[in-house]
């Protein structure tokens, strides 16, 4: 419902607002990982959106890769191309291929539109508009931190509000899936190891089962043994880019 020219301002400004009010690690070896991480993505996920006509998604992303000194297991990339990793998921990613598992996955949400989706779903539910094409502008304005808390949701950076135990969570499933798929090949592409996300996927199953309370991670990104089963059934598709990359004859394994 919403148009990314409405879309993207309000996402690169309220990204600001978390770089402000965050202890950001600009140097390092684990801030280099992550933009390092970032721009192999990136261009690998530029060529295959060229080479499959959908080149113009990309258009008006400006791409940004911090990592947040934060507990928190989380990681979420905005509309636009901006990326937020968080301190508290390296344990979890443990190696640069993990990382890219899970900085694919999300950049896909934000190339396949899903924060827009969503985005316009928590504005219907919270009344915030009524139908038709929402005049985001108008709307931020008007309830700016009422807009800012339904944007940060939607893209997992934040715990979820009401309107994702209904009709949200059904849906959310489905674009997990659609961002597995294009996650493992965005990573594969870049020269990253795709069955590196099973094996992180089994980790986050693994943290979520043990705790009373599982990683904010896992709050908007459902783990189970059926995703790990998906991505499995993925896996053949996305070690031919692998291997392709590597330049090798894909044989399972």
């Amino acid at each position: 419902m919403i148009p990314n020219e409405q879309l993207l301002p309000l996402a690169f400004t309220s990204y600001r607002q978390v770089l402000d009010t965050s202890s950001v690690v600009r140097s390092g070896s684990q801030a280099e990982m992550v933009r390092r991480v970032g721009s192999r993505l990136r261009q690998a996920m530029e060529s295959y959106l060229t080479a499959n006509n959908y080149g113009d998604r990309l258009k008006g992303f400006q791409w940004e890769f911090n990592l947040i000194q934060s507990p928190q297991v989380n990681a979420w990339c905005m509309p636009g191309g901006k990326v937020a990793f968080y301190t508290g998921i390296l344990p979890y990613t443990q190696n640069e291929a993990g990382a890219a598992a899970v900085m694919g996955h999300e950049i896909s949400h934000a190339i396949a539109e899903h924060g827009n989706e969503r985005m316009s779903e928590g504005l219907l539910a919270s009344g915030l508009i009524q139908g038709g094409q929402a005049a985001l502008g108008a709307v931020a304005q008007s309830k700016p931190s009422q807009t800012r808390a339904i944007l940060l949701q939607a893209v997992g950076a934040a715990l979820p509000i009401g309107y994702q135990l209904g009709r949200g969570l059904p849906h959310s499933r489905a674009q997990e899936t659609e961002a597995d798929k294009l996650g493992l090949i965005f990573m594969a592409m870049a020269g990253y190891d795709p069955r590196e996300a099973v094996s992180f996927w089994s980790r986050m199953a693994k943290a979520g089962s043990s705790r009373r309370k599982p990683p904010e991670f896992l709050s908007t990104h459902p783990s189970d043994q059926r995703r790990i089963n998906n991505l499995q059934s993925m896996m053949p598709e996305a070690l031919k880019y692998y291997n392709q990359r590597r330049g090798q004859t894909y044989t399972s394994r």
